[in-house]
């Protein structure tokens, strides 16, 4: 007998607003200038739920998909039968076939990837991307053998081919590798002529110096992410997360808090209990401790009626104890609420404070949420 999950009444809850999901799109489309924009909705969408998420995308305008799995493409050619799908981790060795059949476009990174497709092919040119390695060292061909196997005719076979690689720190406008690889691109660019173009990310973007190319791929700033570091995000939040308050206590002065209490309450305290835990996908080292507050360290914080409180103690499987001391007596009782991602506490600062970035809390969010979508991508929408 099968199950289906159905979170009750203590589980927290995930909100996506697609709405703000279809705005960033538009906003990372206007950057692009004269490119047009594509969508990477790899890993569930970031979290965020590619049923939904790539729906609202497309009503916002998306026609071009990026995910990183074949399976991930065989399940978004069931949500936009006509859409442009790349899969962005390449061919597998035996793997032409099923991109074939779900019309799939694969991003070829090496020699025998190419030569595999084409002859997969039959000899009828089917799309594809090709990845030139100009930097990362990691999926990719070296920019001189893509030159020497350009010269020799080795990707004849390809139809409607899209040129791309992967920026290393697009992030930092003022890395030396952001012009690196720059210039390789724009003499990728003069060989490859009449090949679609992919050289911007979501931070790309916002490179002053980048080559124009006709496609831009953003994926975390879609979902919310800062694309500008250091900066004001021009992203509206697209997710919200709350958990549920299960129980208050009072405790003394010397009070652990936590397993091996790690935690040591500094005068009396006000604590509160939540359901949820790094069961559910939030670090357990975003926990605060004595050792952390002794060092300066960041550690985790929810609002509570709109205060921030911090962890107290590691975080349980599937609790977390938070110090409400400050927190407006109202707002701190059974049944209430703590917003642990939303309402100003950005995912990038909720990744800082677990020692991680934003990319890993977002695709990382568990199954056990309730998850609750508003909107539909093409609106106003409400906040995130």
């Amino acid at each position: 007998m099968q199950f289906s999950h159905e979170p009750g009444a203590d589980a927290a809850t995930l909100t996506v607003d697609l709405d703000a999901l279809g705005a960033n799109w538009r906003r990372l489309r206007d950057a692009s200038r004269d490119a047009a924009c594509a969508a990477v909705v790899k890993a569930d969408a970031y979290g965020t739920g590619l049923e939904r998420a790539v729906p609202a995308l497309m009503k916002a305008g998306c026609r071009t998909f990026f995910v990183a799995q074949v399976s991930e493409g065989r399940r978004l050619r069931h949500i936009a039968p006509g859409v442009e799908i790349f899969v962005l981790d390449g061919l597998a060795p035996g793997g032409a076939g099923e991109l074939i059949a779900a019309n799939l476009r694969p991003v070829l990174s090496s020699a025998a990837e190419v030569r595999e497709w084409v002859e997969a092919c039959g000899g009828t040119a089917l799309p594809a991307a090709l990845h030139v390695d100009t930097g990362m060292n990691r999926l990719g061909l070296p920019v001189d053998e893509a030159l020497r196997l350009k010269s020799e005719g080795a990707f004849d076979g390809l139809g409607d081919a899209l040129l791309m690689t992967h920026l290393v720190s697009a992030e930092a406008p003022d890395a030396p590798v952001n012009a690196r690889q720059a210039e390789a691109f724009r003499a990728l660019m003069q060989a490859f002529s009449g090949w679609r173009t992919s050289f911007a990310n979501s931070s790309g973007g916002f490179l002053p110096d980048g080559p124009p190319c006709d496609l831009a791929r953003p994926g975390y700033s879609l979902f919310g992410g800062n694309p500008t570091p250091g900066r004001d995000n021009p992203m509206r939040p697209v997710v919200r997360l709350e958990a549920v308050i299960l129980q208050v206590r009072d405790v003394p002065a010397g009070a652990g808090a936590g397993y091996g209490s790690a935690w040591t309450a500094p005068g009396p305290r006000r604590l509160a209990t939540i359901a949820l835990g790094y069961a559910d996908g939030y670090p357990r080292a975003a926990g605060g401790t004595d050792a952390t507050i002794a060092a300066g360290a960041s550690s985790g914080v929810a609002l509570v009626g709109g205060v921030r409180c911090p962890f107290a103690g590691v975080l349980s499987m599937d609790l977390t104890i938070l110090d409400v001391t400050d927190a407006p007596a109202a707002a701190v009782v059974r049944g209430g609420t703590a917003v642990m991602i939303g309402d100003g506490l950005e995912i990038d600062e909720v990744g800082m404070r677990a020692g991680t970035i934003g990319y890993e809390i977002l695709t990382g969010l568990g199954p056990r949420y309730r998850r609750v979508h508003v909107g539909d991508g093409t609106g106003a929408g409400g906040g995130g």
